[in-house]
């Protein structure tokens, strides 16, 4: 840690959650315009066009525009072309729906026009609605960059009857994603002496895990009967808020540093190898919860790997490579790039192929004696 620090400002989320958010959309937005435009996924704008349209109609404050696809992959090419739209350039402000990458694709494309983004979540996969960042990645999926956001979206609005009528697989694959936030971050950090917002992001990252393992099967089940609980509120909560709390403060001085780590690497690493169509046929959070399992062997938390095993077990959540569709001949081709990623760059000891190695056959014995 420096002897001083420059001045600097955070910005954390603001956000509504409930099964009627949307009611609120008029009074949250209309101070900053009356114009906005709705840009998501297909099956995104599917689900939330129609609600959203109905309640901005009858509150009367925002016109609404659109809807816009958003093209599918959060590029800066789809952002280029989201831009060069005529509903964009007229708009006061974005409406964001869907995804994580509908989510970053919609604030970068603030960032870029300089127009407010509100959120509108129609998965809990991911911390995106919450988030100062955009993961972007280029045409043909491979990860390109963080651009970094000097704030979250201005709000984010959480409708649970939404959520909860999605996928489960997309709640399922949150789980993977949000605690690795956990493990990361303390791993990534021991041994430093960290700044305030450094230190407060750690110690929020601590809230990430505990509702998954009290509350995540529970919470997949009601998802699954398509029924908002307290238990599956808890969980989003997590996946959305909590996390994305955790990575506004991580990332203050937009570095990686303390946000990222072996799981991540694990997935980008993955990424690099377009004939696995890993992102095809496997969700982000559905492989960095994989990765996390190998972080932990790595670094020799044996307790905390059985418990996270068993967690992951009992979700459905992949134990094997196999079960992300990796094989023993790919492991021995994909290994030697994981050392490279950024993500393991800031660790409290190097990360090596030897470690890794080992820490995969550990897996394997441990898989093939748990049957």
């Amino acid at each position: 840690m420096e002897a001083s620090m420059e001045n600097y400002s955070i910005s954390l989320p603001s956000y509504s959650i409930g099964e009627s958010v949307l009611e609120r959309v008029g009074e949250v937005c209309s101070p900053w315009g009356r114009r906005a435009v709705l840009i998501g996924g297909e099956h995104a704008l599917a689900a939330i066009a129609g609600k959203l349209t109905e309640s901005v109609k009858r509150d009367g404050r925002i016109e609404l525009n659109g809807p816009l696809r958003y093209g599918g992959e959060a590029s800066l090419e789809n952002v280029q072309a989201l831009m060069d739209r005529q509903e964009v350039r007229e708009a006061d402000m974005i409406f964001a729906a869907g995804g994580g990458k509908a989510l970053d694709t919609c604030k970068a494309l603030g960032n870029m026009t300089g127009k407010p983004v509100f959120t509108f979540p129609t998965i809990a996969s991911t911390c995106a609605a919450t988030t100062a960042v955009s993961i972007l990645y280029h045409p043909d999926g491979r990860f390109d960059h963080p651009h970094f956001l000097p704030c979250p979206a201005q709000h984010a609005f959480i409708d649970t009857t939404v959520i909860a009528s999605a996928p489960p697989r997309y709640l399922w694959a949150g789980l993977g994603d949000t605690y690795a936030k956990y493990f990361e971050s303390t791993m990534s950090s021991r041994g430093d002496e960290l700044n305030h917002y450094h230190a407060l992001g750690v110690v929020t990252s601590q809230a990430c895990l505990p509702p998954l393992l009290r509350y995540g099967k529970s919470a997949m089940e009601a998802h699954e009967q398509r029924r908002v609980t307290p238990e599956l509120e808890q969980v989003i909560l997590a996946i959305i808020v909590t996390t994305g709390i955790a990575s506004i403060l991580l990332t203050a001085d937009r570095i990686i540093d303390y946000n990222t780590g072996l799981a991540h690497a694990v997935f980008y690493a993955l990424t690099g190898f377009p004939e696995l169509e890993l992102e095809r046929n496997h969700l982000h959070g559905e492989v960095v919860g994989f990765g996390v399992l190998i972080l932990l062997l790595v670094d020799g938390q044996r307790e905390r790997f059985e418990e996270l095993y068993r967690f992951n077990r009992s979700v459905w959540l992949p134990t094997s490579p196999e079960e992300i569709g990796v094989s023993r001949e790919m492991l021995s081709r994909v290994i030697p790039c994981i050392p490279r990623m950024a993500d393991v760059a800031h660790n409290p000891y190097p990360i090596t192929e030897s470690m890794l190695i080992s820490a995969f056959d550990e897996l394997e014995k441990y898989n093939s004696a748990n049957q």
